[in-house]
């Protein structure tokens, strides 16, 4: 089938929930997807974040194979070795740390919720959650309560009550927000659907001070950052602190659904059997595929590479940038790069899509780039050329509407 057959497929049967591009992608290797028409694109995309380590990695690619062959399912009523390994390396990476497993950001998210909940039901019935404006975990109604972006809301009111919403890189705000029933803070190291917004260095150490103060618990969402996409394996990992509950998906599996949830043990034995489950939660293929994605990021300088590129596509960027105009602001850490721009970013993603490199616009005037972490510099500089090409197009057409309706 060619690109055009296989959209017409889709749209007769799909549920139209996202708008997509009109293209069809059948292979993948590295840092280039292929659609059914024949045509390589760069993707400086990554499937949202997912497929850190590129398309068709080598290790991933055998760990589900042999897998695979092995056993797929079994259940949660008995144990299998991927499981247990992948549960004893999250475990360490946290440092004595109890995990759960899911199958997607959303599902680690709404564990985290109830396990929070969980606790400070044993702690006085305390139940509320401050959560930050701009910030996105999930679309289950719990976590598109915690979920501060009005335009996902619209539609599906009443939320699930229970969550505070305060502005983010605000600690004050929060504590301004604190009641007798508030048991836990929930951010995310960098807002990500948000606009990449980076917060001051001490955002997280702050929050630290106050959770510890008022016997909250701190949860950090890591589903978009964690798994090496800022250059540490954990976001959290560059303030020195330490989360009482973390969280993880996308990148966690290299591209095959999982999610986990990973808190300190104290916090976690509240969970008893019956209290909180997921079928395919902790499957073989999936364990195994983020096994080989955690051997990669410790063993072959993924992570020191994401850091390396990413910090020298911050700085190109900015330089672009200041040449076209239409640039105001670059900031992220690593491979989670935002370029706020003066106009929407949509005509700046056509542009990108349209000379075959994948990018994504989001929060509406920012440009955003999630390039896997293995990325070279000869692929970053090839995907920037196209992006400066696009910034300056841009630029220029908006300087001609503008003086089109000044005559």
């Amino acid at each position: 089938m060619n690109n055009a057959e296989i959209i017409e497929l889709a749209h007769a049967s799909l549920i139209n929930t996202y708008g997509c591009t009109p293209l069809a992608f059948v292979r993948g290797h590295g840092a280039y997807l292929y659609d059914a028409d024949g045509n390589r694109y760069l993707d400086f995309f990554c499937g949202l974040a997912v497929t850190s380590l590129g398309h068709g990695h080598p290790r991933v690619v055998r760990a589900i194979k042999e897998q695979a062959e092995k056993l797929t399912h079994v259940s949660n009523v008995f144990h299998t070795e991927p499981m247990a390994r992948l549960a004893s390396k999250l475990d360490h990476l946290f440092g004595d740390g109890r995990v759960f497993f899911g199958n997607s950001g959303a599902e680690a998210n709404e564990a985290a919720i109830k396990l929070a909940r969980r606790w400070g039901h044993g702690d006085g019935g305390r139940f509320e959650i401050i959560a930050t404006l701009g910030s996105f975990h999930g679309r289950t109604l719990g976590t598109l309560s915690a979920t501060g972006q009005e335009k996902y809301h619209q539609g599906f009111q009443p939320l699930v009550p229970g969550f505070k919403l305060v502005p983010y890189d605000d600690v004050a705000a929060v504590e301004r927000a604190l009641t007798p029933q508030t048991v836990a803070v929930m951010v995310e190291p960098i807002q990500g659907e948000g606009g990449v917004v980076t917060p001051h260095p001490d955002y997280l150490v702050r929050l630290r001070e106050l959770c510890d103060r008022a016997r909250l618990l701190l949860i950090v969402d890591e589903v978009q950052v964690g798994m090496g996409r800022t250059g540490k394996m954990f976001g959290f990992q560059q303030t020195g602190i330490k989360p009482d509950i973390i969280t993880l998906a996308k990148a966690l599996g290299g591209g095959v659904p999982i999610g986990a949830m990973v808190a300190k043990a104290e916090i976690s034995a509240v969970l008893t059997p019956g209290t909180h489950g997921s079928t395919f939660g902790g499957n073989p293929i999936a364990c195994a595929a983020a096994l080989a994605v955690i051997d990669a990021l410790e063993q072959d300088g993924v992570m020191a590479n994401a850091a390396e590129v990413g910090g020298y596509m911050i700085e190109r960027l900015r330089a672009i940038g200041a040449a076209a105009g239409n640039v105001r602001e670059v900031r992220g850490q690593g491979m989670i790069i935002g370029a706020v721009l003066t106009h929407p970013a949509k005509s700046v993603v056509d542009a990108c899509v349209a000379e075959r490199l994948l990018v994504n616009g989001t929060a509406d005037t920012v440009l955003r780039l999630l390039p896997p972490l293995n990325l070279t510099r000869e692929e970053a500089d090839a995907g920037l050329a196209i992006i400066e090409r696009a910034l300056h197009s841009s630029a220029a057409a908006a300087k001609a509407a503008k003086a089109s309706g000044a005559a």
